[in-house]
């Protein structure tokens, strides 16, 4: 149905007259007259009663007053959430990401909400060889992983760097030492994350090629599970930097220098290539960018400021 001929045939309504209602609309009154006669003939009925002096509806013209006033409000509101959507005053951002990755992406999540405070944040645990496919699914609008997904539809932008710590509790025999050997940890009690993960399997291969036995003795199934057992001087434990920054800080656990160890982990955000992202997910990614760019210009300040004060 026209919602315009709508438009015309409720200014007539409200006019009283044709006449009056093509001075209210700024169109011919045959304009007008020809618009309510094509809605009359879509409907199949007549909508106003002809030949009469002042302007009357059939029961038809009645019934459909309602019925126009409530599409075209549903019109204007469905333009006001389309606004909403463009403004960030509305929607949704669903986000995947596993355990450890959530760590990362928190601090951008806090800035997002400060520019977007009407926008929901939904972030899903999720293993992270799962994540690629349910963003290609559209269950999710975008996700971390730690790793350059295979699929050609996903895009992937870096956002976060972090290394993994070998973290032990502050009374082990190896806490004050400056530097450890990869070597010295063969009858050392690891506390692993039951989940596998590429990151799992490269330190696997690296005490592998270092003939050193990994004695993971004991898998638990989250991180925070880890970090306790640790402190409960149950074991030592390989985990991500970022997870265990507030531990370090306050000497609840102790990062051992082990330079064979040194594995650098990046972060990536991924989106589906090649399509229109939701408001609310393209404002997370733009944030993101902005937080890159503002990295890069504070490392180039602070190597123009080292070579000057060389």
């Amino acid at each position: 149905m026209d919602l315009a001929a709508l438009e015309t045939f409720l200014a007539v309504v409200r006019a009283g007259s044709f006449s009056r209602a093509a001075e209210s609309l700024h169109r011919t009154q045959p304009a007008v007259s020809i618009a309510v006669r094509k809605l009359e003939e879509d409907l199949g009925q007549p909508l106003v009663v002809r030949g009469s002096r002042e302007l009357k509806l059939t029961d038809a013209g009645r019934l459909l007053v309602d019925s126009a006033e409530r599409m075209l409000n549903l019109r204007t509101q469905l333009r006001q959430a389309i606004g909403d959507l463009r403004e960030m005053r509305r929607g949704q951002l669903t986000l995947g990401t596993n355990e450890s990755s959530i760590h990362a992406i928190l601090p951008a999540l806090a800035r997002y909400r400060r520019r977007y405070p009407d926008i929901p944040i939904a972030v899903h645990r999720t293993f992270s060889r799962d994540v690629p496919r349910q963003v290609l699914n559209y269950r999710l609008d975008l996700g971390v992983i730690s790793f350059i997904p295979p699929e050609e539809k996903l895009a992937a932008m870096e956002f976060s760097r972090d290394d993994l710590a070998l973290v032990v509790y502050p009374r082990h025999r190896l806490a004050r030492r400056q530097r450890v050997n990869l070597n010295e940890l063969g009858e050392e009690t690891f506390i692993a994350h039951i989940v596998e993960s590429p990151y799992r399997g490269r330190v696997i291969q690296l005490f592998a090629r270092q003939h050193t036995p990994l004695r993971r003795s004991v898998e638990l199934p989250t991180i925070d599970s880890i970090k306790r057992f640790v402190q409960m001087e149950m074991g030592v434990a390989i985990v991500p930097r970022m997870c265990v920054r507030l531990e370090l800080e306050r000497g609840a656990l102790v990062a051992l220098n082990v330079p064979q160890l040194r594995i650098a982990r990046r972060l990536y955000l991924i989106y589906r290539r090649d399509e229109q992202l939701s408001h609310a997910a393209q404002g997370l990614l733009e944030l993101l960018r902005e937080n890159a760019s503002e990295g890069t210009a504070a490392r180039r300040n602070n190597g123009r400021g080292r070579r000057e004060n060389a």
